[in-house]
């Protein structure tokens, strides 16, 4: 027995031993101040050359450095020709990007349940979801754990459909020994502060499809078919966004790039030893791959036997509990996404754009949101908590095991858990 911290005991992770993400060192530094003192501020060299080592170091004949990976992800659905009334398959539990990226260029999300052991899309659901309309579907490798592309693949070939990779948190995942993003048609990649690899904001478009490459160019600038390291005719020839980056940003990012493999190896080290620590910790479910899925580890999600603790009806508020003990311990854990996504208002209320658009459009067909479809998702979404900080560069496996000394006292004392207040 021992008083939790919430309660005024001792903490099971130091205070200051967690240190932040990324590591900033000189090669950062060096690199951006000297984008900084560069007369190009906007699209140039350095944006350039990020897209080419990326794509080297993915395994891509093409990429396209964007604001956000929302935006390669509105990209991606361009370059597969996702348009009015067209529906995409999507996982009913993922960011919010996932689903509405299918909302920018007017086509339908249609929401297949997960799988609680892998929280990604159940492969064996996509079937039933597929009508008439569906030209394509988003994979999403959710947490750095690749969708079963195996059979995915299989489907998608037998239906003739475009395979969308959201990647956004997958930086260097692999099924079957390769690299997420080189598998489907088209993927997209996030850079944002919490990424495996953070330039601050941005994102990656790849594709090895050239034709796809240049539509998804269309999208990323204005709509025109010139880009800008080309001579410019500014006319418009289609529907188009300002998507770019700039030269401070890919700076960072390359700076970045060139250290991911040794992040990559940090997390999962991390990741080992923190598994190895909470294993038998009683009802805690404990994030797994699975056979010919290698997990980048983006970030740590478990979940709580809940029913086995006699919190059936209140599973969400008993989990909150829960969450609230562990950063009290110094755990830096919390709820990644509260919501199933057909949970969200603009699903439920079938408004993107008002006056019902697009589901209201004379190209679309009826589209049920009854949330009772998607069990799974729901119960992944009460009973999980996710960690990333703890698993980054530079902590190490000390702070794997602080982390996991906090889940065990916590998870040993729940009478004192039960008596925090909501």
């Amino acid at each position: 027995m021992a008083t939790l911290a919430i309660h005024g005991g001792e903490r099971a992770v130091p205070a200051g031993l967690m240190q932040a993400w990324p590591p900033v060192d000189d090669t950062d530094r060096t690199m951006v101040l000297a984008a900084l003192e560069q007369s190009c501020h906007t699209y140039g060299s350095n944006c350039t050359r990020f897209q080419e080592e990326w794509a080297a170091w993915n395994g891509n004949k093409f990429a396209i450095l964007t604001n956000s990976g929302t935006a390669a992800l509105h990209m991606c659905l361009v370059a597969c020709d996702c348009g009015c009334g067209d529906e995409v398959l999507v996982p009913a539990y993922s960011w919010s990007s996932s689903a509405t990226c299918i909302l920018h260029h007017n086509a339908i999300p249609v929401f297949v349940d997960v799988k609680f052991d892998t929280m990604n899309i159940d492969e064996d659901k996509i079937e039933a979801a597929i009508t008439p309309k569906t030209k394509a579907i988003m994979v999403v490798h959710l947490h750095g754990l690749p969708g079963n592309m195996a059979k995915i693949m299989a489907i998608t070939r037998k239906h003739k459909l475009k395979v969308i990779e959201d990647a956004c948190q997958a930086h260097g995942a692999r099924f079957a020994g390769q690299k997420v993003g080189t598998i489907g048609d088209c993927a997209a990649f996030s850079f944002n502060q919490n990424k495996c690899l953070c330039s601050g904001e941005g994102g990656m478009l790849v594709t090895n499809d050239p034709e796809m490459h240049q539509k998804a160019l269309q999208l990323w600038s204005f709509g025109e078919t010139r880009t800008p390291v080309e001579k410019r005719d500014y006319h418009a020839y289609a529907l188009g966004w300002m998507y770019r980056s700039s030269e401070l940003v890919a700076a960072f990012g390359r700076a970045q790039l060139a250290k991911l493999d040794g992040y990559q190896a940090t997390l999962k080290a991390n990741a080992r030893r923190l598994t190895e620590c909470l294993e038998g910790t009683p009802h805690l479910i404990l994030p797994r791959e699975y056979p010919q899925a290698e997990s980048n580890w983006y970030n740590y999600t478990v979940r709580f036997e809940l029913d086995a603790l006699g919190h059936r009806k209140d599973a969400r508020a008993f989990r909150d509990k829960i969450v609230k003990a562990l950063q009290a311990e110094g755990v830096e854990t919390g709820i990644w996404q509260n919501f199933i996504l057909p949970a969200m208002t603009v699903f439920q209320a079938k408004n993107g754009y008002g006056n019902g658009c697009p589901w209201s459009c004379q190209h679309a067909r009826p589209v049920s949101y009854a949330l009772e479809q998607y069990p799974e998702a729901q119960r992944h979404t009460d009973t999980h908590t996710g960690m990333t900080t703890p698993l980054r560069a530079p902590n190490t496996t000390e702070v794997a095991e602080c982390v996991a000394r906090g889940f065990r006292k916590v998870l040993g004392n729940l009478d004192q858990v039960e008596k925090i207040q909501a």
